[in-house]
């Protein structure tokens, strides 16, 4: 099927890859159904696109790459509703706020993003870990946090 997208125009994406937030994401209720996109020549970002909404995409990272030690439990609940068999099916992403320059661009700990890849059911979570914000910097190293301008 064709979508039209914010970054790339209109793609070409395979239905089996449609993946399925049950309940949106926050402040996008209505929004089930994304799909990940590479961001050409960037591996470590992609893009995670609406597939309804065109104006509706998200820059996301894998957090591990930035931040090795950055780490959680799944609550039972969300095992449950995202049917996780297995750990390894698991991806974690966080969204990035993009700055410019890019090195001042920040990516958010405090609400992952965590897909199961072989259900293709998501939901992006939100954390109460006094380590963990909205902002670290995608510059990496130790738990950087960025205020607000």
């Amino acid at each position: 099927m064709k979508i039209e997208t914010l970054y790339f125009e209109t793609v070409e994406v395979d239905e089996k890859d449609i993946i399925h937030f049950e309940n949106g994401l926050p402040g996008f209720q209505s929004e089930t159904e994304f799909v990940m996109l590479d961001l050409e020549g960037n591996p470590a970002f992609k893009v995670l696109q609406s597939v309804q909404t065109e104006s509706l995409a998200f820059v996301v990272t894998n957090p591990f790459l930035i931040q090795p030690d950055y780490e959680f439990k799944l609550d039972d609940s969300t095992i449950e509703q995202l049917n996780v068999k297995q750990p390894e099916h698991i991806s974690v992403w966080s969204i990035v706020t993009l700055k410019e320059p890019f090195e001042k661009s920040t990516h958010n700990l405090q609400a992952p993003v965590v897909i199961n890849n072989e259900s293709k059911k998501a939901k992006q979570i939100s954390l109460n870990h006094p380590s963990y914000h909205t902002k670290h910097s995608i510059k990496g190293g130790e738990h950087q946090h960025v205020s607000s301008d």
